[in-house]
């Protein structure tokens, strides 16, 4: 039976390799104002492009029409007018385009096959970089949506969650090509109803997990940093030869500890203004600052406050009243927050609102009426500072990575969409390239679909294949002794 399953594999593949040299043929093929437009592959490999004439919203020094950007070995080398591209380089012709930075979510679940642990109140020692699937279909579309690097983020189920992690959204690389080397490490904190687990019934037979109550959110909070103190100190006193015994090491405090040392971020799912306030007098208490409250839908009630702590906010611009925690939304709190100079960026929190970032910026225009640059900066630049990559990447600047966005037309209009998006000088999507391998898809699944192996007994395809026996799956295969050959 395997060498018949053998044989029609072999007899499927034939038949479909003109299609795939037809797709990889097509797929050099790029379309730029409707001319085919071949692309070197020599220049592939270092990432170098020049863009010419586009409009480019920078996102620090204003809007720049009719200009070119060079981007080499990864890099923005150079942006002015009348660049030429060095030999070899490939050149897209944005003329009557406009030109973004890749935008940057600083609130996403996306890739992660799973979010939450919830058996402990906290889960400090989880790590999200353990989940990551780069397989997951949502990086593409976010690509599709001008979307390069994104926050991934433990869920809000704990008083304090699990370890991010902070990607370039590099589609078809391996997943240790993913996470941003040099990005702060951070860790998700969460308060409010998630972590009481007020809508959430009990099964039967199981205990209520600790806290339920708000008070016992931040106590909760309150005794892991002072555990945290208490073993730091424990190691500074065996490091220091004060005490003769090593300390062992505990993967819920180290975490904690880096936080108290200034190692690590916070990113704080809240919703409620007084939620918001107990966190950063926390966080006085113990001397570390709030990176980001993460939603702070109630944050303009204390705007002043948190531009006092230095602490940024992560918002979504006009989603609210899903429960009762977020009932005082207003689409104004950007623009209240962005006045009180606190750095303010939009998160989507979802596969779907990624992909329409950029009409999220566009309505703090509308609600408060933030200048234009300043609107981009909340999905580009602003969420870049808050995760601590704002050196390498957020803006269209001289020697920042090359993550840049094509668009159709102005990016805050919604009849504009996303034709090429690149990481470090490196195509991810191409509307061109999508198109061509839809058809190619297509043309390969009828292709698949007539082999005698697919087709239906009725329509004169085979019997399917009866299992021989029940499989052990929890035992390997090797210790049947047969390799599992049976």
């Amino acid at each position: 039976m395997r060498k018949a399953i053998v044989f029609l594999l072999l007899i499927a593949i034939t038949s479909i390799l003109p299609t795939f040299a037809l797709a990889q043929a097509k797929i050099d093929v790029l379309v730029k104002n409707g001319t085919p437009n071949t692309w070197f592959k020599d220049s592939v490999a270092n990432n170098d492009v020049l863009i010419k004439n586009a409009t480019v919203m920078t996102a620090v020094k204003g809007t720049l029409e009719n200009t070119d950007i060079l981007i080499q070995n990864g890099k923005i080398a150079k942006i002015g007018k009348g660049l030429t591209a060095p030999a070899g380089v490939r050149t897209i012709d944005a003329t009557g385009k406009y030109v973004t930075p890749g935008i940057i979510d600083c609130h996403s679940h996306s890739m992660l096959d799973a979010i939450n642990e919830g058996a402990f109140s906290v889960t400090s020692m989880t790590r999200t970089r353990d989940m990551l699937n780069p397989t997951d279909i949502t990086i593409y579309r976010a690509l599709a949506g001008g979307v390069t690097s994104a926050n991934l983020l433990h869920g809000s189920a704990n008083s304090i969650g699990g370890q991010n992690t902070t990607v370039k959204f590099k589609w078809g690389h391996p997943v240790e090509d993913y996470p941003i080397p040099d990005a702060p490490p951070g860790i998700k904190f969460a308060m409010g109803e998630n972590v009481r687990q007020t809508t959430q019934s009990p099964q039967p037979g199981r205990a209520l997990r600790y806290p339920r109550t708000r008070q016992g959110t931040i106590e909760t909070d309150r005794d892991a940093f002072l555990r945290a103190r208490d073993y730091k100190q424990a190691w500074d006193d065996f490091k220091a030869g004060k005490t003769k015994v090593q300390p062992r090491k505990d993967l819920e405090l180290e975490p904690i500890v880096e936080i108290l040392e200034g190692k690590r971020l916070v990113h704080a799912h809240s919703y409620r203004s007084d939620e918001m306030l107990n966190l950063l007098l926390l966080a006085d208490e113990f001397g570390f600052r709030v990176a980001t409250l993460q939603h702070g839908l109630e944050a303009y009630k204390i705007a002043p406050e948190i531009a006092k702590h230095g602490t940024g906010v992560s918002i979504f611009t006009d989603s609210w009243g899903y429960k009762l925690e977020a009932y005082d939304a207003i689409p104004w709190n950007a623009y209240i927050l962005w006045k009180n100079g606190v750095v303010v960026s939009i998160n989507s929190d979802s596969d779907e609102r990624m992909r329409r970032l950029n009409l999220d910026a566009a309505k703090v225009e509308k609600y408060g009426g933030v200048p234009e640059q300043d609107a981009l900066q909340m999905i580009t630049l602003n969420p870049a500072k808050q995760l601590g990559i704002d050196k390498r990447t957020g803006s269209i600047e001289v020697g920042k990575d090359g993550d840049i966005v094509i668009w159709t037309a102005h990016p805050f209009s919604v009849y504009s969409r996303v034709e090429t998006t690149m990481i470090e000088g490196e195509v991810f999507f191409d509307r061109a390239m999508d198109s061509q391998m839809r058809l190619d898809t297509a043309n390969e699944r009828e292709t698949l679909e007539k082999l005698d192996v697919n087709r239906a007994p009725g329509t004169g395809g085979g019997p399917p294949r009866i299992p021989a026996e029940k499989r052990r799956g929890e035992r390997d295969e090797a210790e049947y002794g047969d390799g599992g050959n049976r």
